[in-house]
């Protein structure tokens, strides 16, 4: 389990005083979870994951992984420690000059490990990550794709529990992030490794996140399932997130009417003609501002933005909470 605890970190911007990148986070990551941390460039992400594996030592706070506190531990204490905390990032940060196998090989030539050892390990791990045939080959050699499985496969040389992954996706074009997702999503699965997903695309959580944080100018939003945060966010960062551009002022008449959104919370719901319904059995006939439907966490989730006319609001609404699995909120015009 990975444990933040009231985590905050302050840079020393020099005479401007100190710039608050995280800001009082608290966070619980389950063993063998995946979970998404999103928010826009500068909402604190890689500073936060970077706090836990304590590269960026926080400025106040606790992190507790593996039933371990480190923000307390000695250097060779946290070196130990990170042996089991591993890391892939943005451009896979191979070592150019080493052949794939090589570079697999490298976390475990730091550790003491036999090269006979290493070697038939690094083997295994190419193997693992689909790339048993490029063992001699060196990274300018490969794809972008293929450098990334290389540095997973580097990253699982130390059997980590737990793997930290810094936009691991956001070089790669969308055939070879789903890839590398399903990739990552396999390892999961077949080593129970807890994996930290921090990225800035929504479609990276949708796929393999059971959990994510929206993170917002260093502060947690809000935090939960996928599909709960997703199919209704609270927030008003998270409203930004899934409903860029909120509804079109210029598409309803706030004078004449209220904005709604409808969050469907299965397939079978978002199948129901919902504006069809309220024109023929209460003769309410009803603005549509925007609908969608989406997958997340493998449920079908719809949404739908409405303008009702204020004179028929209450009773639209009551007919709205009489139908199962439709949630429903008014907007704040200010805030969507």
């Amino acid at each position: 389990m990975i444990e933040l605890k009231h985590v905050s970190k302050t840079f020393d911007s020099g005479t401007a005083g100190g710039v608050d990148a995280l800001k009082d986070v608290s966070l619980t990551i389950a063993d063998g979870d995946i979970y998404g941390i999103i928010g826009m460039s500068g909402a604190g992400k890689s500073t936060l994951v970077r706090c836990i594996n304590l590269l960026e030592r926080p400025t106040s706070g606790e992190i507790v992984v593996n039933g371990q506190r480190l923000d307390t531990m000695t250097p060779a204490q946290l070196r130990a420690a990170r042996r089991e905390i591993t890391m892939i990032f943005q451009h896979f940060n191979l070592l150019m000059q080493r052949t794939c196998l090589k570079n697999v090989c490298f976390p475990m030539e730091l550790v003491g490990v036999k090269k006979a050892e290493a070697e038939k390990r690094a083997h295994e791990l190419l193997e693992l990550v689909g790339l048993p045939d490029k063992a001699d080959a060196y990274p300018a050699q490969l794809s972008g794709g293929q450098q990334q499985r290389v540095a997973i496969a580097r990253a699982l040389a130390t059997d980590p529990k737990v793997l930290l992954c810094d936009e691991a996706t956001s070089a790669l074009d969308p055939n070879t992030t789903r890839q590398i997702l399903e990739l990552i999503r396999d390892i999961n699965k077949k080593l129970g490794i807890t994996v930290v997903v921090i990225t800035h695309q929504m479609s990276v959580v949708k796929e393999i996140c059971s959990h994510v944080a929206i993170l917002d100018g260093g502060v947690v939003a809000e935090s939960g399932l996928v599909g709960t945060v997703f199919a209704a966010p609270k927030s008003a960062a998270g409203r930004r997130l899934v409903f860029p551009g909120g509804a079109d002022a210029q598409v309803y008449d706030p004078a004449e009417e209220r904005l709604v959104r409808l969050v469907f919370k299965d397939s079978k719901t978002t199948s129901i003609p919902m504006v069809a319904r309220l024109a023929a059995e209460e003769g309410i006939r009803c603005n549509v501002i925007s609908a969608s439907t989406q997958r997340l966490s493998e449920t079908v989730y719809g949404s739908m933005m409405l303008g009702i006319p204020s004179s028929q609001y209450q009773r639209a609404i009551d007919f709205i909470h009489n139908v199962a699995n439709v949630q429903v909120e008014e907007v704040d015009t200010h805030v969507q």
